[in-house]
């Protein structure tokens, strides 16, 4: 009998270096072998409110993602089915009309700020790990990385900053760091907590 996929949460805040460490993931364990999904791409499809309300909505908040189904994605996966994910355009704060077809593979990462504060997601995860940065080096990744990629103005991105990303963060993401299993001050530039996880990780798989 074939075991199901391990199934890993790589949490932390907005910045904190997540993607960074989950291509450090994807490298050791090899990319045909690995599956990824980002919460972000859960994003809620708000298709009837103007975009000058969307630029000022709360997208830090649990409830402007749709959790439930990443779960029913995540349960796939782990039981061997293939998924057709949303893919969210952060310009328009839309789904495209297409998805993303995920396969399953041995591994499963999934991605988020704020995946260790939904209980049903969280139980999914066979290894939970939070990457935990200073607040200044996010804050200045957050706005390097939303007017390159996002089109966003250094005025939006600290106006955003201020009004819902570091009070989510304090309300939600940072409390949730307790559910953690394994916890990587400074992400990806951490190279021995890395290869400590790296080890866990052989071990695991075998």
């Amino acid at each position: 009998m074939t075991a199901p996929p391990l199934a890993i949460g790589v949490a932390g805040g907005t910045g904190s270096g997540k993607t960074t460490v989950a291509n450090a993931i994807r490298n050791r364990v090899g990319e045909d072998r690995i599956a990824i999904l980002s919460h972000d791409w859960y994003y809620r499809d708000w298709v009837d409110l103007p975009k000058d309300v969307l630029d000022h909505k709360n997208f830090d908040h649990p409830d402007s993602l749709e959790t439930d189904l990443l779960v029913r994605h995540l349960k796939a996966l782990k039981g061997g089915a293939t998924v057709e994910v949303p893919v969210y355009d952060f310009r328009t704060h839309r789904r495209a009309p297409e998805t993303r077809r995920i396969e399953p593979r041995k591994v499963v990462l999934v991605d988020g700020i704020l995946i260790y504060a939904e209980p049903d997601l969280r139980k999914l995860f066979d290894v939970k790990i939070f990457v935990d940065t200073d607040a200044d080096i996010r804050l200045i990744r957050r706005i390097r990385r939303d007017i390159a990629e996002r089109g966003r103005t250094l005025e939006s991105v600290v106006a955003q900053y201020e009004s819902t990303v570091r009070p989510m963060h304090l309300e939600f993401v940072e409390p949730s760091k307790r559910y953690a299993d394994l916890i990587i001050p400074e992400g990806g530039e951490n190279a021995v907590a890395l290869e400590f996880l790296f080890a866990r990780l052989e071990k695991i798989l075998g």
